[in-house]
């Protein structure tokens, strides 16, 4: 999905000629014009990036930017100004623009200007992410959900946080179960105390009784100095026992009268310790089915299980896939310095109809991968190879070329033309689509075969110069370059495509 940029100017020429540019660089372009009718705008939603101008009448530039980061700080805002004094630049930069620049400025510089506010707005997420999970304030809010089945997990989870009963979260493994739990956490009236997460299935049988319930120094081998257990970190806030199928059956009988008496008896200690918990349990496992074969006691069970929540897999919220793709992209685009602006829609459509086996865990490293390996505005079909069973158009680099040309990659030549879009595939006695060898029989230079062969992928993929940068192997700024020396007409080939 593009992104969507706003114009705010009064001057309807120059919104006109900022929406044609920005169509042209393939964002969505919407227009304003004044600060109240962007202001209006930004209110609805689905704003990615604003331009603002500074001069206009009615609610200026400051005044409207002021209004726009009061109710959405983390929205980037460009600012345009006619005349570029330094005061007031330095005003607007201090109420928030990320950027500017003076009018008119060119299609390079503005694309520049949007990339880098997206990046701003993606670090900005993250940042925002990050402090909500230190602080306990993750809540069901910052979820996605769009799935009906989702919104009933959620309409469970707000009602349950309400009160202090036991919650035993169940759904298949890298569904998002401790998503769940700390938005339980973060949606009670211990929202800002401690959230202690343990996975019972990750503790050394002999070393659980002391992590969860402490020991004091000196009372084995190796208790050097004493102990607090989960439970009494976890003191006045919320303990998170996830994989609760997995804890042995003398640790269940512990567990449960830590849970009926609200005390803990750490290893080695010759009185009890009171803990005001708030227990959330989770599994990947049928419990009852375990209580069945006795693997897990039958009061345990029944003491845990007094409020249900079952998070459902990837494959039965579908619809939630795209916006998760999202979010991962712009998670890792922070994460990585990258700036990739989304997935293209036969990719979204390829993801969504995969069968996600390790559910939201498994498509979130898959885009990790992919963002880590695309060098394109938009993933590919190609960045997911472990699905689509396309081989990544990854390049070694040139290292032994020259440094003044670019060397041309020892595959392109020998690709058979159907994998050029729009190419008719060559036959058995047709030559290759560029010609290495001159009138005598010698080899062309190498700068003459480069540029044939750029014009060739110019004209192939009718001007797109984001997808001819990926194909050949290049940064685009050095196919721009190219195309500047050999003096190639690329709007005469988007024309002819």
């Amino acid at each position: 999905m593009a992104k969507t940029v706003l114009i705010v100017d009064d001057d309807p020429t120059q919104r006109r000629l900022m929406q044609a540019v920005l169509e042209k660089q393939g964002h969505l372009a919407e227009t304003a014009e004044d600060g109240e009718a962007g202001l209006e705008r930004v209110k609805r939603g689905g704003v990615d990036v604003v331009m603002l101008d500074m001069v206009m009448p009615g609610m200026d530039g400051i005044e409207t930017l002021e209004a726009i980061k009061a109710r959405n700080p983390d929205l980037p805002v460009i600012v345009l100004t006619a005349h570029g004094g330094i005061e007031t630049v330095v005003k607007a930069m201090r109420a928030g623009a990320v950027d500017f620049f003076v009018k008119p400025a060119s299609p390079e510089r503005i694309a520049v200007s949007i990339r880098n506010a997206l990046k701003v707005k993606d670090l900005s997420g993250e940042v925002s992410r990050l402090k909500k999970k230190t602080s306990g304030a993750l809540g069901f809010a910052d979820m996605i959900a769009g799935a009906p089945s989702m919104r009933q997990v959620v309409r469970l989870g707000e009602r349950a946080a309400k009160s202090n009963i036991p919650i035993l979260v169940t759904g298949e493994s890298g569904v998002g179960k401790e998503l769940v739990a700390r938005a339980i956490a973060a949606g009670s009236d211990r929202a800002g105390r401690p959230f202690v997460a343990v996975n019972c299935g990750a503790i050394p049988e002999n070393l659980v009784e002391s992590t969860l319930f402490g020991h004091e120094k000196g009372s084995f081998t190796g208790a050097v100095a004493k102990h607090l257990g989960k439970f009494q970190e976890a003191d006045g806030g919320t303990l998170f026992l996830d994989e609760i199928g997995e804890l042995p059956l003398d640790m269940q009988v512990k567990l449960l009268r830590a849970l009926q008496e609200g005390e803990v008896d750490p290893v080695g200690s010759k009185r009890p310790v009171k803990v005001d918990v708030r227990i959330v349990s989770a599994t990947n496992r049928d419990l009852a089915e375990q209580v069945k074969t006795g693997a897990f006691r039958e009061d345990l069970f029944y003491r845990l299980n007094v409020f249900p929540i079952e998070v459902p897999s990837l494959k039965e919220r579908t619809e939630d896939i795209p916006a998760l793709v999202r979010h991962f992209i712009a998670r890792f685009n922070a994460q990585e310095g990258k700036s990739v602006l989304d997935a293209t829609a036969e990719t979204m459509h390829m993801l969504s109809s995969h069968h996600w086996k390790g559910n939201v865990r498994q498509l979130e490293n898959a885009v990790f991968r992919a963002v880590v390996l695309s060098d394109t505005d938009y993933l590919t079909e190609e960045d997911f190879p472990q699905i689509s069973g396309l081989a990544p158009t990854l390049r070694d680099a040139p290292a032994a070329a020259p440094a003044n040309v670019q060397a041309v990659p020892d595959a392109a030549p020998s690709l058979p033309a159907e994998q050029f879009e729009g190419a008719e595939p060559a036959g058995e006695d047709e030559h290759l689509p560029v010609d290495i060898m001159d009138e005598g029989g010698h080899l062309r230079s190498l700068e003459s075969i480069e540029r044939d062969l750029i014009a060739f992928a110019i004209e192939t993929y009718s001007g797109r110069m984001a997808e001819v940068a990926r194909r050949l192997g290049v940064g685009r700024s050095t196919l721009y370059r190219k195309v500047r020396e050999y003096d190639l007409d690329v709007d005469n080939f988007r024309e002819a495509g």
